[in-house]
């Protein structure tokens, strides 16, 4: 996920108003999503959104079956995915990132439902640290400016 900043003025980031973000967060190495989540609940504030609803998972894996049950409510203009993998010893690793990943995707395309994908892989902690509150800011910036894109392309 690039910032959805780069490249675009503070005008194209404003209107978050009357958006229904929902925001899904992996339990799994909580230091850090904690700090995403509460990056990004700061800028969706900033931004003007009121409605967000936050649910919790134990990890990366179960991330996206959460985004399948909130996109099925339809009632959301866009969901977010915050979660931590760092990497170990073993592969297992390499199977969480792209599942995870792959599973966001998914659930993005099938409900065509904007989803900002702010679960980060990194080589050890201190990148995560490194990234948590960019990442976090990212990910609101994205689902608001994807919802509002969305919803221009609607038919009138």
């Amino acid at each position: 996920m690039q910032g959805a900043d780069k490249g675009h003025g503070p005008a194209q980031l404003q209107g978050g108003q009357g958006l229904r973000i929902g925001l899904v967060q992996a339990r799994f190495n909580a230091d850090i999503t904690d700090a995403l989540a509460a990056a990004c609940t700061s800028e969706l504030k900033a931004l003007g959104v009121e409605q967000v609803t936050h649910v919790q998972v134990p990890g990366a894996l179960e991330v996206a079956s959460a985004l399948q049950a909130l996109a099925a409510q339809q009632r959301f203009d866009a969901l977010i995915a915050l979660g931590c993998i760092i990497r170990g010893e073993t592969y297992h690793f390499e199977l969480v990132a792209n599942e995870s990943g792959a599973g966001v995707t998914r659930v993005a395309l099938d409900h065509r439902l904007p989803i900002a994908n702010a679960i980060l892989t990194t080589e050890n902690l201190a990148q995560a640290q490194a990234r948590q509150d960019e990442k976090g800011r990212d990910a609101a910036r994205v689902a608001v400016e994807m919802a509002r894109l969305l919803q221009s392309l609607q038919p009138s």
